[in-house]
């Protein structure tokens, strides 16, 4: 997580929402990639942390399939990234802070454990939840 910290700093030097995030191999010694946000400065509402994150770890595998994986997100994942998170067969998700609004990984909606999908991974949440949710909340405090 603390990873996924240091991605989601970059995203506010880059004026977007502090959100990072990190793909794992099966063995969650060897960081495939990183992301973070980063819709503000490619002008493209896709660009959150997960989804970059996602499609470099499959350019890095050579393949879309993620099985084994697991993502490692500061912020509980939206509709459009729980969606590429079941797309892509990773294993499990680990996210730091919920996300009440607009969460989908167990807050407002849960998707990604949805009996009538193909592939339900594994949710792990609150993971240095304090932390992820500071770096949001001093993030907009100061909008």
């Amino acid at each position: 997580m603390r990873l996924a910290l240091d991605e989601a700093e970059l995203a506010v030097r880059g004026g977007d929402v502090p959100v990072g995030a990190v793909v794992l191999s099966p063995d969650g010694e060897t960081v495939l990639a990183r992301g973070h946000n980063e819709r503000e400065a490619g002008g493209d509402p896709t660009a959150h942390a997960e989804v970059l994150a996602l499609r470099r770890a499959a350019t890095a595998l050579g393949s879309w399939r993620l099985p084994g994986c697991t993502l490692v997100v500061t912020l509980e994942p939206c509709v459009m990234c729980a969606g590429a998170l079941v797309q892509s067969r990773v294993d499990r998700v680990v996210y730091g802070a919920r996300d009440e609004k607009a969460g989908a990984a167990g807050s407002l909606w849960d998707l990604v454990r949805d009996r009538r999908l193909n592939h339900r991974p594994e949710v792990v949440e609150g993971v240095l939840a304090d932390d992820c949710a500071r770096l949001l909340t001093d993030f907009f405090r100061g909008r």
